[in-house]
């Protein structure tokens, strides 16, 4: 599994001109899925996120995590991670999980994260998504279960 991980202020998804859902202060995470990913590698990734020391303390330092500070998440489903622009111009998605097993994982890893947080907003997996956010820094980071080791 692919993400990208931003520090928000806030974010919000919208389909068709209707708000979907929101969050403040938090992260917001566009997830790919990779074929062969399994529950453990949204495990992976749900922890590590959870519990990286990006959101600052009160002497400035990024040591806290998303658990310290009581933050929110909101997940969006994207495919387009898994691009492979290395031919052409044109990117290829060969490596992007079937619909349907990708459904099955994001929906893993949304589950886990509300096990573990008390609010987890979400697209809509396959919906054309207009996704509005504040950064905050900004922090962006690049996660890949792929390469833990």
């Amino acid at each position: 599994m692919r993400s990208v991980i931003q520090r928000v202020d806030s974010a919000m998804v919208s389909i068709e001109n209707r708000i979907v859902s929101s969050i403040r202060r938090g992260i917001l995470i566009f997830l790919g899925v990779e074929k062969g990913d399994t529950p453990q590698d949204a495990e992976y990734l749900m922890e590590k996120i959870v519990n990286l020391r990006i959101f600052e303390d009160e002497s400035g330092k990024m040591n806290r995590s998303l658990l310290d500070i009581a933050g929110e998440i909101m997940v969006i489903s994207q495919f387009t991670l898994l691009a492979d622009c290395r031919k052409g111009r044109r990117p290829s998605f060969v490596q992007a999980e079937e619909p349907g097993e990708a459904k099955k994982l994001y929906e893993i890893f949304v589950s886990r994260c509300k096990d573990t947080l008390l609010h987890v907003a979400t697209g809509e997996f396959q919906a054309m998504m207009k996704i509005d956010s504040v950064n905050d820094g900004p922090v962006t980071i690049l996660l890949d279960s792929r390469k833990r080791f």
